[in-house]
């Protein structure tokens, strides 16, 4: 079995979900918004967990970036989401990855596991729903 190149071009057209799912962590790490926007589908429903400075659920690639990528920045120097492993069943891709970052109000860094489960159809990302331990990004914004 033979390994296949895949060229830059390819992977930025690219329908496969693992791949619409890397270029949204990429656009994300880069702070393209746009690109990241450009993942998502217009009715896109994306979930931060019960606990989570963030939570809830928010519709519309603008309405993702403004209440949750826009506001990490805000509250968080230098968030990132380092995403490791990938884990795809058709529609549906699992990445386990790491937060850090450094909250800005209290000087306080976390580096904590995370688990993303993104659904994508027709190259465009539909739904994420995020796992993470809240209580371990809820103390480094605690004085």
């Amino acid at each position: 079995m033979g390994l296949t190149s895949t060229t830059a071009t390819d992977f930025a057209t690219s329908a496969a979900p693992a791949d619409v799912v890397r270029r949204q962590y990429l656009a994300s790490a880069a702070g393209d918004l746009d690109a990241l926007r450009a993942t998502l589908a217009p009715d896109v429903e994306w979930t931060e967990m019960a606990g989570f400075p963030l939570a809830g659920t928010y519709r519309t690639p603008e309405g993702v970036t403004a209440n949750v990528m826009e506001q990490l920045g805000k509250e968080w120097e230098g968030w990132a989401a380092h995403d490791d492993t990938y884990v795809v069943d058709g529609e549906n891709v699992v990445v386990l990855a790491r937060y850090t970052a450094v909250n800005k109000a209290t000087g306080k860094a976390i580096d904590v596991r995370v688990a993303h489960h993104f659904v994508v159809r027709g190259a465009l990302i539909v739904r994420f729903e995020q796992f993470v331990d809240t209580a371990l990004v809820r103390d480094a914004m605690t004085a």
